[in-house]
């Protein structure tokens, strides 16, 4: 059923400490018809309030409630026997539902539908109880059956002798009830001093368990104190072993040179008495060995400061060195400008001297056309007058040849490079130089020279350099 999805709250309560009065069940039929659904109506007392968790369960009934109830069958609002220990021994349950006043009239009576199908199918005797969420019952029902409605009422018929045994088994029954009350309180006692005992064990274990752990905390910090210690006593140990290891190597080479000495000794004492006074002489050559030794080590010292010197020094003169080399590839640069200067210039020079021997065998044949030198004077034909002559003298013009030859003087002077004019009063070497340089384009890597009109070519030439 829907209501059953969760475990009611029930409990191992004993019954004598239960309240059965505070709810009172209402129109508790004799028997129910099996497959339909049953209604239990109940009603809360003015000292009970519900609580969301209250439950009313239907209980199988013993024979000792059946036969109460059969004595006191005329109570119905009530009843105060039930047939089972515990309230974990419910057949089926429902929630109750809690009331939205609790000070109206209506709210006190209330009712559950408990469905045909969860409900007993057999026709013994059950009763309704209410359990609030702690588990105590607070109210139980007179017995009842689930039969059909066609079955005659069974009147159940007791004699007094019956009854007598039924009353004497419950006087027997309330006598062990009291004795279970007294064994109960002497049980809650006992327990109450075994839980005053627990608490006093339980502080005292607490207190242990702290100076526990403060002895486990300085019983850890010692132990990791002893093996660090263990520790770096093993290392020392093993330094120390492999330094006797080191010593015993040493005394075994000792022990043989001693033992050689020896032997060397005895064959010195069976010799000449010489023999004795060369031992004493390489005892003391071993002093002077050893202090030539001493002198060695110092001197070595010096040369390991002589080195550190030297080694400042070879720093510095490598840093001189590349200053050198820095200079040296300025000169160099230098000297390969000076070296293009120099041959522009050896071109000039020899164009020079080619105008210059053109002067020279002018000047000779204007002399010789003047009469100034010892040859015979020629007159000049009429190929060499040429268109220029005067045809108005019979020896032509005198000044012709002079004129001829002056010409190419009178013409600007031009670049050997770009073959450009240039005026004769700014043509001096700097300004020649300047104005070469200005046709060439150096390489800031390689210092390779390329002409100006080569522009794309030298920029790709850089662009090389930076891949």
């Amino acid at each position: 059923m829907e209501e059953t999805v969760e475990d009611p709250p029930t409990s191992a309560v004993l019954l004598d400490h239960c309240h059965f009065s505070q709810v009172i069940f209402n129109s508790v039929e004799k028997f129910y018809v099996p497959g339909g659904d049953v209604t239990c109506y109940y009603t809360l007392t003015q000292h009970f309030i519900p609580r969301r968790k209250d439950w009313i369960g239907i209980f199988r009934c013993s024979l000792n409630c059946i036969a109460q109830f059969c004595v006191n069958h005329n109570t119905a609002t009530s009843w105060h026997q039930v047939g089972w220990k515990t309230t974990r021994e419910y057949y089926t349950f429902m929630w109750v539902t809690l009331p939205i006043d609790l000070n109206s009239e209506s709210t006190m009576q209330q009712e559950v539908h408990f469905k045909a199908y969860y409900l007993p199918k057999d026709d013994e005797y059950y009763q309704f109880c209410y359990v609030d969420q702690d588990g105590v019952v607070r109210g139980a029902s007179i017995p009842f059956q689930f039969r059909p409605e066609n079955e005659e009422d069974i009147l159940v018929v007791t004699t007094q002798g019956e009854v007598e045994e039924i009353e004497q088994h419950n006087s027997e029954l309330c006598k062990e009830n009291q004795e279970l009350k007294d064994s109960c309180a002497s049980l809650q006692k006992q327990n109450s001093d075994m839980q005053a005992e627990l608490q006093k064990k339980q502080e005292e274990l607490e207190t242990l368990k702290s100076v526990n752990e403060k002895l486990e905390q300085k019983v850890k910090e010692q132990k990791d104190s002893w093996e660090t210690e263990l520790l770096r006593l093993k290392e020392q140990n093993q330094k120390i072993a492999s330094e006797n290891e080191k010593m015993g190597v040493r005394v075994d080479q000792l022990q043989a040179q001693l033992s050689t000495q020896e032997k060397e000794t005895e064959k010195l004492i069976q010799g000449e008495q010489d023999k004795t006074e060369q031992l004493e002489h390489l005892k003391k050559e071993n002093g002077k060995l050893f202090l030539s030794l001493t002198e060695q080590r110092e001197q070595q010292m010096k040369l390991k400061l002589t080195v550190e010197e030297l080694k400042q020094k070879e720093a510095t003169a490598t840093k001189k060195q590349q200053e050198l080399t820095d200079q040296n590839f300025d000169l160099s640069k230098r000297l390969s400008e000076n070296q293009t200067i120099c041959s522009v210039l050896q071109r000039e020079r020899e164009r020079m001297e080619r105008e210059n021997d053109l002067l020279k065998r002018e000047n000779s044949r204007l002399m010789s056309y003047m009469g100034l030198d010892s040859l015979p004077y020629q007159i000049p034909t009429s190929d060499q007058g040429g268109a220029g002559q005067n045809p108005g003298l019979v020896y032509g013009n005198p000044y012709s040849g002079i004129q001829e030859s002056s010409a190419p003087s009178l013409l600007p002077k031009k670049c050997p490079i770009c073959k450009s004019d240039i005026a004769d009063d700014i043509f001096d070497h700097t300004l020649e130089e300047q104005h070469i340089q200005t046709l060439y384009l150096n390489c800031p890597i390689c210092d390779k020279s390329f002409s100006a009109k080569e522009k794309q070519i030298f920029e790709d030439h850089v662009f090389c350099h930076t891949l």
